[in-house]
């Protein structure tokens, strides 16, 4: 069998994660260039003329112009933490690096804090990803499929109508190999034409082509100016079907991550969290070395995302 290069890419080791991240010092240099590549901005009158000084071991910035002060987390996913940025940088690491994913009872082991820290660290992060996941449509050729989150309940209704499942909609971009390139998994209110329409027009460029299994609903990409391409599948294996091979196996793949990882979540409430932790790794996965510093700019720009507005998340759609 042959050696798969993206599974046996070098990536980032832990060695030369520390040694490059290891101290509040570095820390801190890398976090302020990747919240301001060009220089200091100030968030009230964007001037690029500041003093430093620090208030403790926190390093603060004042505007020569408004004489408006801040500190380098605030406005930040690690405004008002309590935790220094070396143990924030080493969650960003862990969770970015686990092809499978990691739970927060996990990450409380490898970072020695309680589970409600570890759980808030987890969700903040995933919420990162989340919202920077958002700004990408996807493009091209388009495989979609439909999907659920969750199992039957004991005592309820079957199949699709369970009240446990979240339906989502799984979209995979093609290369002209017919390669898989990038990767939307997305909640929705439901497998409807109205729903579907509404997907395709925040998450698909106008002009893609999509290629679904022939779901009624699917013909909903339609009205975002999307050319859609049925294959009937009703009474036939996924293995008699190569043409979805791989949506069918990244979903696979997905089933095995959530299973693996994570004992229980709250499906209706976090689902688009945990399912963009997956697309955002999927979507990064030819550069391993570089995910941990693109997951810290999306903390850096995403802004304050506080216990009570995490947990505040709406139900599905």
């Amino acid at each position: 069998m042959s050696i798969n290069r993206i599974q046996f890419q070098p990536g980032m080791s832990m060695p030369e994660f520390l040694k490059h991240y290891g101290t509040e010092a570095q820390c801190e240099t890398v976090l302020e260039k990747s919240r301001w590549p060009d220089g200091f901005v100030c968030p009230c009158c964007e001037d690029t003329n500041c003093c430093e000084f620090q208030i403790g071991t926190l390093k603060m910035f004042q505007c020569t112009t408004c004489r408006h002060q801040t500190s380098l987390i605030a406005g930040t996913l690690f405004q008002s933490t309590k935790l220094p940025l070396t143990t924030w940088f080493l969650a960003i690491y862990l969770i970015s690096q686990a092809k499978t994913g990691l739970s927060a009872l996990a990450l409380k082991r490898y970072l020695g804090v309680s589970y409600h820290t570890a759980w808030l660290m987890q969700h903040k992060l995933m919420e990162a990803m989340s919202e920077r996941e958002t700004r990408y449509p996807l493009s091209g050729q388009i495989q979609i499929d439909d999907a659920y989150l969750g199992g039957e309940l004991s005592g309820g209704k079957a199949g699709r109508g369970s009240e446990n499942k979240v339906p989502f909609v799984a979209a995979l971009s093609l290369d002209e190999n017919g390669h898989p390139r990038y990767l939307k998994l997305t909640p929705v209110s439901g497998f409807t034409l109205k729903a579907i329409a509404q997907w395709a027009k925040e998450n698909l460029v106008s002009d893609c082509t999509v290629l679904s299994d022939g779901l009624a609903c699917f013909a909903g990409v339609t009205e975002a100016g999307c050319q859609h391409d049925v294959i009937v599948t009703a009474g036939r294996k996924p293995k008699d079907l190569p043409v979805f091979q791989w949506i069918n196996t990244i979903l696979g793949n997905l089933k095995t991550s959530l299973g693996g990882s994570y004992h229980s979540f709250n499906f209706a409430k976090y689902a688009s969290r945990y399912l963009a932790a997956f697309e955002f790794r999927f979507n990064r996965r030819f550069q391993l070395d570089t995910l941990p510093i693109r997951l810290l700019v999306a903390a850096a720009s995403v802004g304050p995302r506080p216990a009570a507005w995490l947990r505040s998340a709406e139900v599905s759609c």
